[in-house]
């Protein structure tokens, strides 16, 4: 076997704090590094930024005294993320570029252009950990952690490495991490994930990257800060349509209030029903003569007739009319570590930086129910991420 000093990683270096302190992590651990710059579609009414986060990471590399490549992922980017985001949307549905980006892109094109070159690994700035079993390594056995099953016989997992949540739970970006693999994490290497963000600034500064303070990117997956639906206007026709307030139950007739929440009632406008997801609270118009003092959230879109339906965030469990979801089903399932047990009860995150919710999961071959303890808001397209303490299972998407 190689030993480290033989082990060679393609470093996917962004031009960010996070990618340049792996790549100098790795370095000190004895690797041999190379430093690659992912270079992927950007439409042309985007403000052009990866020139500037290519000099970054080239400067970051120059430093280092590490090697530089580029790796063209415009083509896989165009198709696999920006394109399949717009159809998505198309059918009124919520996906999750970041969690396509990651499968096509970092883990996709990047490990077949690491490979080719001959690299033994991949590594990015990620906040997740992948952990290795060193018993079924060293005994041929499973991994240490004992699942019981219906027959009420406890049984060793037998996958060789599983992903955990970052350390620095705020960071944690295992959420967009969901579809990778066995074979995936076999070359993966995720060095801050056992890291606070505080401590990944501070070894910034004690190895001089040139990116030291540069301050974190927002937005999407390598298109930077954005807004969604001013990208998507680019490729969707937007059209009028109404925003309704919801009915809420148990409102007396006679009362003044009762008018404002009868079903239909037209309290404002917005430019396409499909450019919403469920329970954001932005992007639409209310009428001036309209109460505008709580945030109003989505809770219904109805695509065929252009119109959404909100309701103060206080209303939602109230609103019977709009029911919300307490089992979801899903689709397009992956599981990393083992499939879920089905009387056993997991935590599941409905978005980034979302709650982790009570739940229990029943699979049924390239699908699952997800049964969660409480009602919750989620949009057809979404992915849901199954956690069992801080081991990601896997995931799926809603519809």
């Amino acid at each position: 076997m190689k030993s480290i000093k033989n082990k060679t990683v393609f470093v996917g270096v962004s031009g960010g704090v996070d990618s340049s302190v792996s790549a100098a992590l790795l370095k000190e651990q004895g690797y041999n590094v190379v430093g690659v710059f992912i270079r992927t579609w950007t439409p042309d009414f985007i403000e052009c930024t990866w020139k500037d986060e290519r000099r970054d990471a080239m400067r970051v590399c120059a430093h280092l005294d590490i090697p530089f490549l580029e790796c063209d992922a415009e083509e896989a980017y165009k198709k696999g993320v920006a394109d399949y985001m717009i159809e998505e949307y198309k059918k009124g549905n919520t996906p999750n570029p970041d969690v396509m980006c990651n499968r096509e892109v970092k883990f996709g094109v990047f490990w077949q252009f690491a490979k080719a070159h001959g690299a033994d690994y991949i590594a990015t700035g990620h906040y997740s950990r992948v952990m290795k079993n060193s018993f079924r390594e060293a005994t041929g056995g499973g991994v240490p952690f004992l699942s019981t099953h219906k027959n009420g016989v406890k049984e060793l997992r037998e996958k060789l490495f599983f992903m955990e949540r970052g350390v620095d739970q705020s960071k944690d970006q295992s959420y967009f991490l969901w579809t990778l693999t066995q074979d995936d994490l076999a070359h993966t290497l995720f060095p801050v994930g056992h890291l606070e963000k505080t401590e990944v600034r501070k070894l910034a500064e004690k190895y001089k990257l040139p990116v030291a303070t540069k301050k974190d990117s927002q937005g999407v997956c390598f298109l930077g800060p954005l807004d969604m639906k001013d990208f998507l206007k680019h490729y969707i026709k937007t059209k009028k349509g109404d925003v309704l307030l919801a009915r809420r139950e148990g409102v007396d007739a006679e009362s003044p209030e009762y008018s404002r929440r009868e079903k239909g009632n037209v309290i404002g406008s917005h430019d396409g029903a499909i450019f919403f997801t469920l329970g954001e609270r932005h992007g639409f118009t209310i009428f001036k003569n309209e109460d505008n003092s709580k945030p109003l959230y989505v809770i219904s879109k109805d695509i065929l007739n252009n119109t959404i339906t909100v309701s103060p965030r206080s209303d939602l469990g109230e609103e019977k009319e709009y029911k919300l979801h307490r089992t979801v089903l899903c689709s397009n399932v992956n599981w990393i570590l083992d499939i879920p047990e089905k009387d056993k009860a997991y935590k599941a995150q409905i978005r980034y930086h979302g709650e982790l919710l009570e739940c229990t999961v029943v699979v049924t071959g390239p699908t699952c129910a997800i049964t969660f303890e409480k009602n919750v808001l989620v949009d057809k397209g979404q992915s849901i991420v199954i956690y069992d303490g801080d081991i990601c299972l896997g995931g799926s998407i809603v519809g």
